[in-house]
């Protein structure tokens, strides 16, 4: 079923309601603004990768990836029943999160008809118990009724490799590793080795040599910091 979240988000993004579920030869397509399709993806890039590649080939897309980066839950006491609870999630989203996904779609970006749009967003989410016999809430002893939007926070858009190097802190030395991206952006090492995939594959880094066993990525020198 349809959350709340995604159906404010298609309309937040179309031109009009009517351009809101478009039908596209075999495709539905999320929401249209001109000429531009427009498909918000909650769950993997990779989901959607071989559509977007296919709709590529003649039309302009945009993909809009929400990360959630503040989250209430509002748990009620049963299915449509009066609200018990609200408080804060503990888990925060951040957009480095992207390359978790982004590994899975470097195939498609970048793409010169190809807008990659990051969006932090705080939601609602709103709970009820599950339908098992414990009567006290535990870790996934409910169900999610719906998500709803509360505000975006702010927006990303990364159309060339480039872009993605921006994520990268200025400090950063020449060349790097993953240890030194790790560092620099107060991440764990295996988001680092994410990160590193992603600006190799995109062409927005160039793997330069070795240290020890680390491999040493820079900035193709021909276009300065970024391909």
């Amino acid at each position: 079923m349809e959350t709340s979240l995604h159906h404010e988000l298609k309309l937040l993004y179309a031109d009009s309601p009517e351009d809101v579920e478009v039908r596209l030869g075999s495709f539905r397509i999320d929401a249209m603004a001109g000429k531009e399709l427009i498909e918000i993806q909650h769950g993997g890039l990779s989901t959607i990768r071989d559509k977007v590649q296919r709709l590529l080939k003649a039309h302009r897309v945009r993909v809009v990836k929400p990360i959630v980066f503040r989250k209430t839950l509002v748990k009620r006491k049963s299915r449509r029943g009066k609200v018990i609870e609200r408080r804060l999630s503990p888990k925060r989203g951040r957009l480095i999160d992207l390359f978790d996904d982004l590994v899975h779609f470097t195939r498609v970006f970048p793409h010169p008809r190809l807008t990659l749009e990051v969006i932090l967003v705080e939601v609602e989410e709103w709970r009820f118990p599950g339908h098992g016999r414990r009567r006290r809430w535990r870790q996934r002893d409910f169900q999610i009724e719906d998500q709803k939007l509360v505000r975006i926070e702010s927006q990303h858009v990364f159309r060339r490799a480039k872009d993605l190097a921006k994520i990268v802190p200025a400090n950063v030395p020449m060349p790097f590793d993953t240890r030194d991206l790790a560092q620099s952006l107060e991440i764990k090492r295996w988001e680092a080795q994410k990160l590193a995939y992603c600006l190799r594959h995109t062409g927005a880094a160039d793997q330069v040599g070795k240290r020890g066993n680390a491999l040493l990525y820079a900035w193709p020198p021909a276009k300065g910091k970024a391909a």
